[in-house]
C-alpha cells in the first residue's frame, strides 16, 4: 500500500478489520444493490471499504505522449425538426438519438505507475451504465485502458458521424493529478484527450454539448470543511455567418475541485457517481444540467464526512467542480 492511500470502513459496518485506520460517516440513504450487474465485479470491490484517487510519491516518474489522428471532416449538420421550434436559450435535443456515452473505467494500473488498484469503480461504471442507459444515451464502458488506448478512443468517437445525435458524453473514472488522468501505463493531459471534440475538429457537434464526467484526484489537499448554520436579445438569426469559438458548448463536471483529494468507497463507489447517479435517476429528465450538478455538488459536500482518530485525516469533505462552457440551457 502507498502512503498516500488511505482505507475507510464505512461506518454502518458492525466488524472492523484489525488494520483498518479510518471511518466514514454516510448520512444519505444507499441506493439498492441491483441484482444484475453490467460491469464484472472483481474480487477486490467485496470490502466496504474506502479510498482516495491519490497519487503517489515518484519523481523519477515521466508520463507518456502520443501522436494525434488526424481529424476527418465532418458531413453539415441536420436536425430533425424546425430550430425555430427549439427557444433560442435552449439546445435543441430533438434529433433521432440523445448521442453516445462512453465510460473509461480504470481500475487496474502497471507496476510502474506506482498507482493502486481502484477497488469500487465498478460500482460506479455500473451505476453510472444503467443511469445514462436509461436517459436515453447509447453507452459503451471500456475498461482498463491504456493512454494510447484513451486517446484512440475518443479521436475515433470525434470522427463519427454525430449528425443524427443531440449531444455525446464521455466519463473517465480513474487516478488522477491536477489537469491529467492515468490510463493503465501512465497519465496524460486531459485536455489532449477531449481537444479532438473542439468545434473545428468535430463538426457533426458543433453547437451541440460535449459533456465530460471526471472521477479522479486533483491534487493530495484535503478539505477539513468548517461548521455552518444551520438575457439578451441574440442577433444570431438575423446573420447566418456567425462565427462560434472551437471551445464553446464543453462541460466539465469534476469529482473534486483543483488541488484535492477524490474519495471512493470500495463497495458503493465514488462519493461523486454515488450523487451524479441518485440526481440524474430522479431529476434527470426534467432539470437543467446546471441545477442537476448543483444538487450533486450540494449532495456530496452535505451526506459525506470522514472520520479518522489520525488528526490529519479527521472530518474531511468533498465538493465538485464544474467547469462549463455550455452556451444554452441543456435538458435531457
Amino acid at each position: 500500500m502507498s502512503h498516500n492511500e488511505f482505507f475507510f470502513l464505512n461506518v454502518t459496518r458492525s466488524v472492523m478489520s484489525p488494520d483498518t485506520d479510518f471511518l466514514v460517516y454516510f448520512f444519505s440513504s444507499q441506493m439498492a444493490d441491483d441484482q444484475s450487474c453490467i460491469v464484472e465485479q472483481g474480487a477486490g470491490d467485496s470490502a466496504d471499504t474506502d479510498v482516495i484517487d491519490a497519487k503517489p510519491d515518484r519523481s523519477s516518474f515521466v508520463s507518456s505522449f502520443f501522436l494525434k489522428k488526424k481529424n476527418v471532416s465532418a458531413q453539415p449538420i441536420k436536425i430533425t425538426r424546425d430550430q425555430a421550434s427549439v427557444p433560442a436559450h435552449q439546445y435543441n435535443m430533438n434529433f433521432e438519438k440523445l448521442g453516445k456515452c462512453i465510460i473509461i473505467n480504470n481500475k487496474n494500473f502497471d507496476k510502474m505507475t506506482g498507482m493502486d488498484t481502484r477497488n469500487g469503480t465498478d460500482k460506479d461504471a455500473e451505476a453510472l451504465f444503467k443511469c445514462f442507459k436509461s436517459l436515453g444515451f447509447e453507452v459503451t464502458v471500456y475498461n482498463d485502458c491504456s493512454c494510447s488506448k484513451m486517446q484512440n478512443l475518443l479521436q475515433q468517437a470525434s470522427e463519427e458521424d454525430h449528425t443524427n445525435s443531440a449531444c455525446f458524453a464521455c466519463i473517465m473514472l480513474s487516478h488522477g493529478e491536477e489537469n491529467l488522468i492515468y490510463g493503465t501505463d501512465g497519465m496524460t493531459p486531459i485536455k489532449d484527450l477531449t481537444a479532438c471534440f473542439r468545434g473545428d475538429r468535430c463538426k457533426t457537434l458543433l453547437e451541440k454539448p460535449k459533456l465530460f464526467f471526471i472521477q479522479a484526484c486533483r491534487g493530495t489537499e484535503l478539505d477539513d470543511g468548517i461548521q455552518a448554520d444551520s438575457g439578451s436579445v441574440s442577433d444570431t438569426d438575423a446573420n447566418p455567418q456567425y462565427k462560434i469559438p472551437v471551445e464553446a458548448d464543453f462541460l466539465f463536471a469534476y469529482s473534486t475541485v483543483p488541488g484535492y483529494y477524490s474519495w471512493r468507497n470500495s463497495g458503493r463507489g465514488s462519493w461523486f457517481v454515488q450523487a451524479l447517479c441518485s440526481v440524474l435517476n430522479e431529476h434527470g429528465k426534467h432539470l437543467e444540467i446546471m441545477q442537476i450538478l448543483t444538487r450533486v455538488n450540494f449532495m456530496v459536500a452535505r451526506d459525506f464526512e470522514s472520520q479518522s482518530n489520525v488528526p490529519q485525516f479527521h472530518k474531511k469533505k468533498q465538493i465538485p467542480c464544474v467547469v462549463s462552457m455550455l452556451t444554452k440551457e441543456l435538458y435531457f
